[in-house]
């Protein structure tokens, strides 16, 4: 049976207005847009795919152009723009969601590629092979990539320490530890689901002996009965990360570090004036896109701390 021809519109902006040129594509042609943000060049690309080659006009290249120019008269900053037109080769088709997911590079540590990538790793860095799926965690989403570099560079050279990843997801943070030399690392998440796609995540990269992987619920953890964690890392949302901050610090050992992630912008002072009130010290923050991230030390009593 001969196949449909298919037609991308392309266009690649800013990451301030990608979501502004989603709304409007998809409106435009009456299909839903999808959207990607490349981590390492830090460009959108917005497609969408349309059936009908008719759709594709000079009024509506001119309609794109004009909605670039409105947004930028909003004081929003669009970026260097580019737009594409093109039909989809029937083998790109199959192939082409594939690119969205290209190697990255972690702070000079990691190599985190998926399985059809041929990307060396450089001297000194650690491969982490991970597929897209089901379950949150490639590395290339914003939230999970600060987690990354924030693991990474915590990590003291020849010096034992833990680590505690609060909802796992694809097992991105607990694979990458294990990696980097953590020990022990433990994992968990609510969603089952997510248990055996980060088991088998961790088969697949050979480091399922070295995490300790379980199903639970944020709401029901407690401090370890031993000694407790130098690095929690709790990539979940704003509401859960300020409910449960108590527990997670009652996990985390005097100097310790806390990765918390998940968190819109507009939410972050909110919960980092919350983690100053308990007591922690600010670190590191980074925004990207509509997504703030942040670590905190947790300060050890009446020692001046050197991070």
């Amino acid at each position: 049976m001969k196949r449909q021809p298919i037609w991308r519109v392309e266009v690649r902006v800013g990451q301030e207005v990608e979501e502004a040129m989603v709304e409007f594509l998809s409106a435009r042609f009456g299909t839903p847009a999808s959207s990607f943000y490349h981590l390492e060049r830090q460009v959108s690309t917005v497609s969408v795919f349309l059936t009908d080659r008719s759709l594709w006009t000079p009024t509506s290249r001119r309609a794109i152009l004009d909605e670039f120019a409105r947004l930028e008269s909003f004081g929003l900053a669009p970026g260097p723009m580019r737009i594409s037109f093109g039909r989809v080769r029937a083998e790109d088709w199959a192939e082409s969601w594939k690119k969205h997911f290209p190697p990255l590079r972690v702070g000079g540590r990691l190599l985190i590629r998926p399985s059809w990538s041929r990307e060396k790793a450089l001297k000194g860095q650690s491969v982490i092979v991970l597929d897209p799926g089901l379950s949150f965690g490639t590395g290339q989403h914003p939230t999970t990539s600060f987690c990354l570099s924030q693991i990474c560079r915590h990590r003291k050279a020849g010096t034992k320490q833990s680590l505690l990843d609060i909802g796992t997801g694809s097992g991105i943070l607990a694979i990458a530890a294990a990696k980097l030399g953590y020990e022990p690392v433990v994992a968990f998440d609510f969603d089952p689901e997510s248990i055996i796609v980060a088991d088998a995540n961790a088969r697949r990269n050979r480091v399922e002996g070295k995490i300790q992987l379980s199903q639970q619920d944020v709401a029901r953890l407690k401090a370890p009965k031993g000694r407790g964690y130098d690095v929690v890392a709790a990539n979940l949302t704003a509401n859960l990360l300020r409910e449960h901050l108590d527990r997670m610090l009652a996990c985390l050992v005097p100097g310790g570090v806390l990765v918390l992630a998940g968190i819109l912008a507009i939410e972050f002072d909110d919960l980092s004036a919350l983690c100053v009130k308990a007591g922690l010290k600010p670190l590191a923050a980074r925004t990207l896109r509509e997504w703030r991230s942040g670590s905190f030390l947790k300060v050890v009593p009446g020692v001046k701390s050197k991070t």
